[in-house]
């Protein structure tokens, strides 16, 4: 074992060397951006995945703790895989949330990490404003459909909504919808398409999920993740703020 990993196991046991995880976790995460930004929370409260996801083609990967493991999903698949108890916890968008519905789940705990935006576009040169005022009716392509349908609701506007799983930018283009409801997070992506972001409907970051079940079986060891990510979250925005 490395000195870095002697060090990890060290941040894992209490005062008396008594570990601090007593029962087998599984912790569900997507590729990419949230498994990256997700590796610091894990090091705060001692863990490290041994293996990289983009370098590996195992679904299931071990960590420094041998009790704790990480199983790789669809982003849109954590809650159910957390809600079911394929994992015992796990991390997702508030979008993600949203559209499945999250009411089997404790949600404990937003980790300020993979921010975004969910906004509605349009390609240049679309009267938005215009078009709502008037009243009349939208067709608008997104993936978060009860998002997209919540919001148009609330501001009383008639839409059609096209359901699409990728590749959104081209619907207006290609005049399969007036408007597009998708994640933003610099916005180049709409820039290089020609299209504007027009309305913010909400701010997004991803969120611990713990199962309900696995939270009164596994209470220390998940209290223990859960106080150890918080404090990791705590001390990242005070760092912000000062």
């Amino acid at each position: 074992m490395n000195t870095t990993n002697k060090t990890l196991s060290a941040g894992i046991r209490d005062s008396a060397g008594e570990p601090k995880i007593t029962s087998p976790i599984t912790l569900a995460l997507s590729k990419g951006r949230i498994f990256d930004e997700t590796l610091p929370l894990l090091k705060a409260a001692g863990l490290e995945v041994l293996e990289n996801p983009e370098h590996s083609r195992k679904l299931i990967l071990p960590t420094n703790q041998p009790l704790v493991r990480v199983v790789l999903v669809r982003a849109s698949d954590v809650p159910t895989y957390v809600e079911y108890g394929g994992a015992d916890l796990g991390v997702t968008g508030l979008d993600t949330l949203i559209e499945h519905g999250g009411s089997g789940l404790y949600q404990p705990l937003d980790l300020q990490i993979a921010k975004c935006r969910m906004s509605v576009a349009v390609r240049e040169g679309f009267d938005y404003a215009g078009v709502v005022k008037q009243g009349s009716r939208l067709k608008v392509a997104t993936k978060y459909m009860t998002i997209a349908r919540e919001f148009f609701a609330q501001k009383g506007v008639h839409v059609d909504l096209v359901k699409l799983y990728g590749s959104m930018e081209l619907a207006p283009l290609t005049g399969l919808a007036d408007a597009i409801v998708d994640l933003v997070s610099s916005g180049n992506t709409l820039k290089a398409n020609h299209l504007i972001e027009v309305e913010q409907i909400m701010l997004i970051s991803s969120r611990l999920v713990i199962n309900q079940a696995a939270l009164k079986l596994k209470q220390s060891s998940l209290k223990f993740l859960l106080d150890a990510f918080a404090r990791a979250v705590l001390e990242k925005v005070e760092g912000k703020a000062s």
